[in-house]
This record gives C-alpha cells, sequence and structure tokens, in this order.
C-alpha cells in the first residue's frame, strides 16, 4: 500500500476523532450551563387539593381532599392551607360542594357550603330532584333512629269505604320506596352530645329527596291516610340494584371503563323508586276484616229489570215473570200476560 494514502486515511481519522470530541464538549457545556441557569421554584405551604372529581352537590368524604405542595407565587387567600384552624379535611367531612372541583384543584372557601350556611339543602339536593316535607309521629318516624343520610321507605295507610255496607277496607300500601333523608327537624346532620355520641330524640317532621312527580304522590297521599316510615337497610341498594340489572331496567353502554360503569350503578342505586309497590289488606292480617271494597249487594237479573221497570214508569215493580223489550239505548220491562 502507498505510504502517502495511509498517511492521509490516519490523518482524516484523527481529524474526526477530535471533531467529535469538541463537539461532545461543547454540548454539554451548552446543556450544563443551561441546567444552572433555571432557577428552583420556591414551594409555599401545602393547600387543600381535591383527590377526585367533586361534582356540584356531592358530600365531601373522609377521602375527597388531601394536602399538597403548592408553589408560593401561585398561592391565593382563597386556599385552605396546612396548619390553620379551618383547614382541617376533617371538619369539612359531611359538607356539600356548590361549585364543581376537578382532581387536584386547590379547595376554595366558596366552593362547599356548610349545614349551617344557607342553601345548603338546595346543594344537597341532586339534579332535578326536590325536597319535600312529611309530618312524622314517634311512631311513624321509626322513635326517632331516623337521621340524614339514610333511606327509608314510604308506607300509606287507610281506609276505603267504598259505596256498600259493612266495615271499610283497612288497607297499608308501600306507595315509594329508597328515599334519601335530607334533614329531620331544621337539622341537616347527626346531633351529638358533649361527648361526641349520637342522641336520639323523635322528629316531628322528615325532610325526604324526591323526584317531582314522587314529589306530587306524597303531597296528595297526605290528605289520603297516614304516612309512615320504614328504615331501609344499607344492604337493600345492592339488592335493588341486582334485580333492576337482572330484569333489564339498568343497561350499561358497551364500552364504558369500570369507573364510569360504576357511577352509572351507583346513580340508579340512589334513585327513589315508585313501581313494583306492595300492599297488604285488613284479610291478610285477621280472617275477620275485609279483603275487597264494599260493594252495594247485586239482585238477581229479573228483579233488577223489575226495578229498573218501576223506577221508569214511577209504579212499583211488578211480580211475576217478565220480558225485557230493548228499543236502541231504552229497555222496556213487560209482565207476562200483561197489555
Amino acid at each position: 500500500m502507498d505510504v502517502k494514502k495511509v498517511a492521509l486515511l490516519i490523518g482524516a481519522l484523527l481529524i474526526a476523532v477530535v471533531t467529535a470530541v469538541m463537539a461532545k464538549n461543547m454540548f454539554t457545556g451548552a446543556g450544563a450551563s443551561q441546567a444552572a441557569a433555571a432557577p428552583a421554584v420556591p414551594m409555599g405551604p401545602k393547600v387543600l387539593v381535591a383527590r377526585k372529581p367533586l361534582p356540584v352537590g356531592s358530600m365531601i368524604e373522609p377521602d375527597s381532599l388531601t394536602y399538597q405542595a403548592w408553589p408560593k407565587e401561585l398561592l391565593q387567600g382563597a386556599y385552605y392551607t396546612q396548619g390553620t384552624t379551618d383547614g382541617d379535611p376533617q371538619k369539612m367531612v359531611g359538607m356539600v360542594v356548590r361549585n364543581p372541583v376537578t382532581a387536584g384543584q386547590p379547595l376554595t372557601r366558596g366552593s362547599l357550603v356548610g349545614p349551617q350556611d344557607r342553601g345548603f339543602l338546595a346543594a344537597a339536593l341532586g339534579p332535578g330532584m326536590r325536597a319535600v316535607t312529611v309530618p312524622v309521629t314517634q311512631t311513624s318516624g321509626v322513635a326517632g333512629f331516623v337521621f340524614p343520610g339514610d333511606r327509608v321507605d314510604m308506607v300509606l295507610t287507610q281506609a276505603v269505604e267504598g259505596g256498600g255496607d259493612g266495615p271499610p277496607l283497612k288497607v297499608s300500601e308501600t306507595i315509594v320506596r329508597n328515599l334519601r333523608v335530607l334533614a329531620t327537624d331544621q337539622a341537616m346532620d347527626q346531633v351529638k352530645d358533649k361527648e361526641g355520641k349520637i342522641t336520639v330524640h323523635p322528629s316531628t317532621t322528615v325532610t325526604l329527596e324526591a323526584t317531582p312527580r314522587i314529589a306530587e304522590k306524597i303531597a296528595v297521599s297526605q290528605s289520603m291516610g297516614q304516612l309512615s316510615l320504614a328504615l331501609r337497610s344499607i344492604a337493600d341498594n345492592t339488592a335493588e340494584l341486582e334485580r333492576a340489572v337482572a330484569t333489564g331496567q339498568v343497561k350499561v353502554p358497551a364500552g364504558t371503563n369500570p369507573a364510569q360503569e360504576r357511577q352509572i350503578l351507583l346513580a340508579v342505586a340512589n334513585q327513589p323508586m315508585d313501581s313494583n309497590t306492595t300492599f297488604t289488606t285488613g284479610g291478610d292480617v285477621s280472617r275477620f276484616q275485609r279483603r275487597t271494597v264494599p260493594q252495594k249487594p247485586s239482585a238477581a237479573v229479573g228483579q233488577s229489570g223489575q226495578a229498573m221497570a218501576g223506577q221508569s214508569l214511577g209504579t212499583e215493580a211488578p211480580v211475576g215473570p217478565v220480558v225485557r223489550v230493548s228499543r236502541g239505548n231504552t229497555v222496556t220491562v213487560v209482565p207476562v200476560g200483561a197489555r
């Protein structure tokens, strides 16, 4: 091989290596100077943020809020900061969200409303729902063991007179199921004593959450008879939901993720229902009570025809066999052998 060609090749390789080393040093120095030039963001006190999306009307739960470090220059006076007396998340449990809050967004003092604040009841109502109040006694109100947040069924007890003789029909009917209790008397949370224990006291009124149609039913039922509340078990919501899914009343759209499916099922489980109601008559309880509405005794066909003839002619009903002659809508009863 030619010595001159070898020398040129070695020289080219040396130049390439030197160029690569210089370029590496140049880029490394520029990156280091740029990183050193970026100042650290000063962090202020931790602020209270939402762990999950909080729509309007949702109640604050123990796992709804948390503290998170926040840049000092972005800190605002409306935020709840850690260490303050009004920034304790445990004291906010049971409050209602007035303005929607996204996950990770700081909580402001105007976004929540407490039971003692004005507008709490309107904020606690779900979209499209209404608040209706019914009077209760110690027996019809479960002796004061109904608290805000519980679920109850409404039972109507009435006596149906009918149009005949005899005692009226006594009947009880479950007209609405799965109603959410908003308040008892004027208390919208559980009343506790000095030791923090829940106190039980009979209420005179109970405020319930209902749809507009169910609110109309409750209003008219108060004039029909006596209303009673039946406290529901927590497990009943699961059973009702399973029955609704099995019968096809609840349909989850295809392609929904587990979180969306759970939200749909919870919304259905929390809805009051006025279908598939049950009733019990006095005859179902005692053999000496009626099972049907009292009606007027029905007469025999001949006697009925005679009565109709007597009423139409203004005379006494004929005695003996008769013939009924129909002319359009007019029925005439003629005794056999008469002219």
